[in-house]
C-alpha cells in the first residue's frame, strides 16, 4: 500500500503500522509458508515486489521507502537459504504503475496530467510502468530462461534509478 506523501511526523501509528504489515510482514510469512514447500520440492522462485521507493526515496514518502528497502535486501539472504535446495528468490522494483492507486500515490484524488508530465520527466524512457510490463519481467525471472538468476533485484524502472 503506497503512503499519501507526507511528512514523517504526519505519519500516524495506524498507517505505518498498516505499510509494513503489507509490505514488510506480509513478505516475511509468505517466505516462512514458501520455504518448506520449496524446500520438499526441490524447486521454486519466491518473487518479491520491492519497489524504486526502496532504493531511490523520494521527500514525503519514508514509511513506505522504508518498508520496501527490505524487498531489495531479502532476496539475497533468502537465496542463500534456498539455493541449496533448488529454489531461487526475485524481486522486481518497479517505478510507479499506472494503475487506480496511482492518484493515491501521488497524493491526489485523480490523476492531474500536469503533474504526470513531471513525474514522467524523471523517467529517461520517458513513461511510467503499465502492468504488463510488471508482468512481463515477472514471467521472465518465473521462467526456466532466468534459472540462474538469484538473489537480484530487478528494477522495472524506465531508468529512473541511474
Amino acid at each position: 500500500m503506497p503512503q499519501r506523501p507526507t511528512s514523517v511526523e504526519e505519519v500516524d501509528e495506524a498507517t505505518f503500522d498498516q505499510i509494513m504489515a503489507v509490505n514488510v510482514k506480509g513478505v516475511f510469512l509468505g517466505a516462512k509458508y514458501a520455504a518448506p514447500v520449496f524446500k520438499r520440492q526441490r524447486s521454486g522462485v519466491f518473487l518479491i515486489t520491492g519497489s524504486t521507493s526502496g532504493i531511490r526515496p523520494r521527500p514525503g514518502v519514508q514509511c513506505y521507502s522504508a518498508s520496501k528497502e527490505p524487498c531489495t535486501r531479502w532476496p539475497k539472504s533468502l537465496a542463500l537459504e534456498l539455493a541449496p535446495f533448488g529454489a531461487r528468490v526475485v524481486a522486481i522494483a518497479p517505478v510507479a504503475t499506472e494503475t487506480p492507486m496511482l492518484a493515491t500515490f501521488m497524493g491526489k484524488q485523480e490523476v492531474d496530467e500536469e503533474g504526470m508530465t513531471r513525474y514522467r520527466s524523471t523517467v529517461p524512457l520517458g513513461r511510467l510502468n503499465r502492468p504488463e510490463d510488471l508482468a512481463r519481467a515477472a514471467l521472465f525471472l518465473a521462467s526456466d530462461d532466468a534459472a540462474m538468476i538469484t538473489g537480484s533485484t530487478v528494477e522495472v524502472d524506465g531508468g529512473r534509478c541511474i
